[in-house]
This record gives C-alpha cells, sequence and structure tokens, in this order.
C-alpha cells in the first residue's frame, strides 16, 4: 500500500500552486483552503499535506489561521510544513492539532536542533528535503545550498527522522513525470519511509513510485488540474 497525500499550498491565505517554487508563477485555486480541504477528505484522502509557502520565507509561521481553520473542518491527520525553525513553533503546531509537523531549512541549519526534535515527538516530525539539481534548496526554495541531497537524507536519519520528504523542485508544478531515479536510490538507500513529491501527473506514476517501494506520494497541480482523479488514484495504490 503506498498512500496518496493531496497538497495544499498556502499563500495570503488562499490555496495556491506554484511552479518550480517561483512564487511570480502562482495560480490561486480557492480563496477557501478549509473547503479545499474538505473535498480532498470527501474524495478519500486519509491525510494532508498544508505547506505554509509564506513562513517558508519569512522563517516563521504566517498562515496559522488558515492552518486552525483546515483542522477544524477535517479528521483525516494534517502534515505542515513551512516556516518551522524553533521547538517552540513545532509544540505550538502540534498543540493545535497538526499531526506531523515538516523541517526543512531548520533540519539543514541546525541539526541539533533536528535531533532534539526527533527525540521529543518522534514519528510527528518529517524532515522535508528540496533539491535543485541535487543540492538541498532551503528558505521557501530561494536558496541553494551545496549540501547534497541524498548524502543530506543518509545524515537526517542518522539524527532520528522517522521520514523523508523529498521534493525535485524542477519538475514541481511542472507536470511531466517524478525523477524516478532519486526515489528508487532514497528508498534501497535509507533505512527510514521516503514520500515522494513533484511531477505526478498520471495513475503510471504512482504505480512505478509504489513498485519503487515510497510510503507515499504528495500529489498537487495534478489534482488541481484534473490530470489524477483522487478517487481512482487511491483505489489504485492505497487500497
Amino acid at each position: 500500500m503506498m498512500q496518496v497525500i493531496p497538497a495544499i499550498d498556502l499563500r495570503d491565505g488562499r490555496c495556491v500552486r506554484v511552479v518550480q517554487g517561483d512564487f511570480a508563477r502562482e495560480t490561486v485555486f480557492s480563496a477557501n483552503p478549509a473547503e479545499v480541504a474538505c473535498r480532498w477528505q470527501e474524495l478519500g484522502a486519509s491525510r494532508l499535506h498544508v505547506v505554509d509557502l509564506d513562513g517558508a520565507a519569512a522563517g516563521e509561521p504566517r498562515n496559522l489561521s488558515t492552518i486552525e481553520a483546515i483542522l477544524k473542518v477535517v479528521s483525516v491527520p494534517v502534515q505542515v510544513g513551512g516556516g518551522i525553525r524553533t521547538e517552540e513553533v513545532v509544540k505550538k503546531l502540534l498543540g493545535v492539532g497538526v499531526d506531523r509537523v515538516i523541517l526543512g531549512t531548520a533540519a539543514l541549519r541546525n541539526p541539533q536542533f533536528l535531533n532534539r526534535a526527533c527525540e521529543a515527538f518522534g514519528e510527528r516530525v518529517a524532515v522535508g528535503i528540496d533539491a535543485r539539481d541535487g543540492k538541498v534548496a532551503v528558505q521557501g526554495w530561494l536558496e541553494t545550498s551545496d549540501q547534497d541531497s541524498l548524502a543530506f537524507a543518509g545524515e537526517v536519519a542518522a539524527l532520528g527522522a522517522r521520514r523523508v520528504i523529498y521534493t525535485d523542485i524542477s519538475r514541481d508544478g511542472m507536470l511531466t513525470e517524478p525523477n524516478f531515479a532519486i526515489y528508487e536510490a532514497l528508498a534501497a538507500q535509507l533505512p527510514i519511509p521516503v514520500v515522494a513529491s513533484g511531477g505526478i501527473s498520471s495513475l503510471a506514476h504512482l504505480e512505478r513510485l509504489h513498485r519503487a517501494g515510497v510510503e507515499a506520494a504528495i500529489i498537487g497541480m495534478a489534482l488541481y488540474k484534473g490530470k489524477i482523479d483522487l478517487t481512482e488514484a487511491i483505489g489504485l495504490v492505497e487500497r
């Protein structure tokens, strides 16, 4: 079984999609993200992936009220990333009902913080690795580090991360295809589950990721553009 997770990206309190992390290439899909969350849940989603794009760029959450509104109307687990850089923010998000927090920039820049968070909260902490040309991108994808993404995945696993969410930025929002080679390598090398994100645009892509051994696939643009039917996708690989 592979879980299919709809993505809800937040910017200025709205549900949007951006292409390759470029805020200038933004499409607004709804002014009511909570309504979108309800729709995905009704169609069978067993988990939702919410990213605070403003928070990722600013270094602190900027859409907390919108996240809380989503949490009030859905019963499925919600994982949240974007701007989570301190233990206080982790505790606040988990305290309002977020099931899992995703650490990205903080995981790279502050490994001690990552280790403490993993020790304290276990399965409720995941690491988001966003890669551009094989290097880890941070600060809402605005900066690219010198850190090799595959090597970093191994490092965060050693620090106690329970799972890795890997996004190939060049594929994100492009409706092309996932970077299958990287997911196959990650699934083979890591002792922890791998979640795929970026470029997934067909049921065949989901089937191949399933065969590669990834735990879950996050789908954004393909759902909003109608390229993938969520109920059909769930029926194919999740049940």
